[in-house]
């Protein structure tokens, strides 16, 4: 039967965003892009997700969208669990090898409905990501830290998988201090605040 492509697909989001890049110059930031997307791919690989488990990453200039196909075997903790943790602790490790490149990253966990056409994916559940890695309070809490990523996740993966307390997932990390309206709806988001409970491994100052 043919699936037609107006259809959505299911996806776990992740995006990402590189802090004050635009005081950066434009070579600067050339650079940057290509360590992002390395980073992300060594990050991704070791939460076990190759890139026969994901679409092609989506460009957003200072930063990527990640999205990452339904299977049995990459149950969506390991986003939390492996993912970014590796991410974080690729960054610390760039930023000592490489301290003229350093960055900070800004990261939202979503999961939702995904459309795709020939430019790119889009949809309500990205744009829901995208405002998340964006919030003022996510900026505000990378500033505010040392830390080499802040992380946010959205209502859904908070009520799905936070909250459950799942192995790896301490749910006292996370404070509800994200808001913001998409059209008419009031949504929310779940800052990780580790001073508040045991860190994620590999995410310590």
């Amino acid at each position: 039967m043919d699936i037609s492509a107006d259809l959505p697909r299911h996806r776990a989001i992740m995006a990402v965003d590189i802090a004050h890049s635009t005081d950066r110059t434009n070579s600067v930031r050339s650079q940057l892009r290509i360590v992002l997307y390395e980073l992300l791919d060594e990050a991704l690989a070791a939460g076990g997700i190759g890139r026969k488990h994901r679409d092609p990453f989506v460009d957003r200039g200072d930063g990527a969208l990640c999205l990452i196909r339904p299977h049995d075997q990459l149950p969506k903790t390991l986003l939390l669990t492996n993912v970014v943790p590796a991410l974080a602790g690729l960054l610390a490790e760039h930023a000592e090898s490489r301290p003229e490149l350093a960055f900070q990253l800004r990261v939202a966990v979503h999961a939702g409905e995904v459309h795709r056409d020939s430019r790119a994916s889009y949809g309500e559940d990205v744009d829901i990501a995208c405002r998340l890695v964006d919030s003022p309070e996510l900026k505000r809490r990378l500033r505010e830290t040392a830390r080499p990523l802040a992380l946010v996740v959205s209502q859904e993966i908070h009520r799905s998988v936070v909250r459950h307390g799942y192995p790896g997932i301490d749910r006292s990390s996370f404070t509800l201090a994200v808001h913001f309206k998409l059209g008419k709806e009031r949504l929310r988001g779940w800052l990780y605040t580790p001073e508040a409970a045991a860190p994620l491994a590999g995410m310590t100052a």
